[in-house]
């Protein structure tokens, strides 16, 4: 079952400001987290959220939640990690 993928407001600003290759990987991994969102290099954050994490190559972060009753995948963040992206678990 495919889920849907929809962005926070804050995300998708994130995603606006960025380059248009990077928006390209950013929206590939998008569609990987729609097929699912639990897949491999993803990663649950520590700290009792339902948050988790996907590296989108080197530089950038997805930071999600999953909504399973929903079939959503929720982006709350994209980020490039050394501008005060999320990075740590």
């Amino acid at each position: 079952m495919a889920y849907r993928v929809e962005l926070t407001p804050r995300a998708a600003k994130e995603l606006e400001r960025l380059p248009r290759p990077v928006q390209k990987r950013i929206a590939r991994w998008f569609d990987v987290l729609a097929e699912d969102p639990r897949c491999e290099g993803s990663k649950k954050l520590e700290g009792g959220s339902d948050l988790y994490r996907v590296h989108a190559g080197r530089d950038y972060v997805i930071v999600y939640t999953i909504l399973d009753d929903a079939v959503v995948v929720l982006a709350v963040r994209v980020a490039n990690r050394r501008e005060g992206g999320p990075s740590r678990d």
